[in-house]
């Protein structure tokens, strides 16, 4: 008898979401799916080195874009099943299954929130409600997603976890050493993707107002993205004379968090940011905007300001700094916080259980 198939569908993305669905497809096959993936190249990358069976053919603006949505049929017919993972994905998945004769089940699991105003934000929350209500399941990785879902007509809105990848405890942390900026004082670290949303001009000006009250602090950023914005930062930052270092894309995020004091988050809207769960699990206190999942994820494990404040956000940092008994706490807090959430294996099992109810299995 041959195993179900499972296609995973997810769009361009180097982050998070896309080692979270490598993790799934990983699991997944060990408990005897048979799995497939559609994505796009930069995406795939992410499974190099597996036998699972991976179409690299994500549509680049509209000239393959009749190519891709054939393929992506041809694949949802031969599946048992079909989870994509974000707004595209699930969007290009339920326009693509709706002519495909007897389609399997389709998930969608919104990662994040669709943000901004106008006529682009008016066409997207079309797209929203495409999605909610042509989907089988939806489910969101935070509360506020699982909300809108209900909102937009979606037939079983859930809440889903999203598991922190395990970190290479084995990374020396002498690695980064060369990398840092001289430590006169103590070291704030800031895991993100140079996007809007994540709000970094918040986080240069936020540490212009720390250098003025901490002696020799140092914020580093490591994550790479949108370089005409990181040219702005770039410049806001000598502007304003604010001590933050751009380190780019990096492999060795276990040794940066064993250098760290604390760990700071500034995005506008976050589900539950894998970043955070690391920096918890690694025993580095968090400052983080009070938006989407976070709250939830932290609870009072962690010090919550509001979002788009640098005076707020450079006031709790300092907190932190300057009173370690604190920084211990809720340090300590956060690790039994994140032991205590699903593990990867978990999160993969209850995958598992979901898409055997969907066929109608016990």
């Amino acid at each position: 008898m041959s195993a179900d198939r499972v296609l995973l569908v997810a769009g361009p993305a180097t982050g998070g979401v896309a080692g979270h669905v490598a993790g799934l497809a990983a699991g997944l096959d060990q408990l005897g799916w048979d799995v497939g993936v559609f994505t796009s190249p930069i995406t795939a990358t992410r499974f190099s080195g597996t036998k699972l069976d991976v179409v690299p053919e994500w549509p680049v603006g509209r000239h393959n874009l009749s190519a891709s949505l054939k393929t992506l049929r041809r694949l949802i017919g031969e599946a048992s099943v079909v989870h994509a993972h974000g707004h595209q994905a699930g969007l290009l998945t339920v326009l693509a299954a709706a002519s495909v004769k007897q389609r399997p089940p389709v998930i969608v699991t919104w990662h994040n929130a669709v943000l901004g105003g106008g006529p682009k934000r008016r066409v997207l929350a079309a797209a929203e409600k495409i999605q909610a209500t042509r989907a089988d399941l939806l489910t969101g990785a935070s509360s506020d997603l699982v909300a809108r879902a209900a909102q937009l007509g979606a037939k079983r809105p859930e809440l889903t976890i999203v598991s922190a990848e395990p970190l290479e405890a084995s990374v020396q942390s002498s690695i980064v050493g060369s990398d840092l900026p001289p430590r006169r004082g103590p070291l704030v670290l800031t895991v993100s993707r140079i996007a809007p949303q994540k709000r970094l001009d918040v986080l240069v000006d936020a540490a212009a107002l720390l250098s003025a009250d901490v002696l020799g602090v140092q914020w580093v950023v490591a994550g790479d993205g949108d370089l005409e914005l990181l040219d702005q930062l770039e410049l806001r930052r000598n502007r304003v004379n604010a001590p933050v270092t751009f380190l780019g894309r990096r492999e060795d995020i276990p040794a940066l968090l064993a250098e760290a004091d604390v760990f700071a988050l500034t995005s506008d809207w976050e589900a539950r940011p894998l970043a955070v769960q690391e920096a918890m699990a690694a025993g580095v206190p968090v400052v983080a905007t009070a938006v989407g999942g976070v709250p939830d994820l932290l609870e009072d494990a962690g010090a919550l300001v509001d979002p788009g404040s640098a005076p707020a956000l450079a006031s709790a940092v300092r907190d932190l700094l300057t009173d370690p008994t604190q920084a211990a706490e809720l340090a300590e807090r956060a690790r039994a916080r994140v032991a205590a959430l699903p593990t990867e294996d978990e999160v993969t099992q209850r995958w598992h259980n979901r898409y055997q109810q969907l066929l109608g299995r016990p």
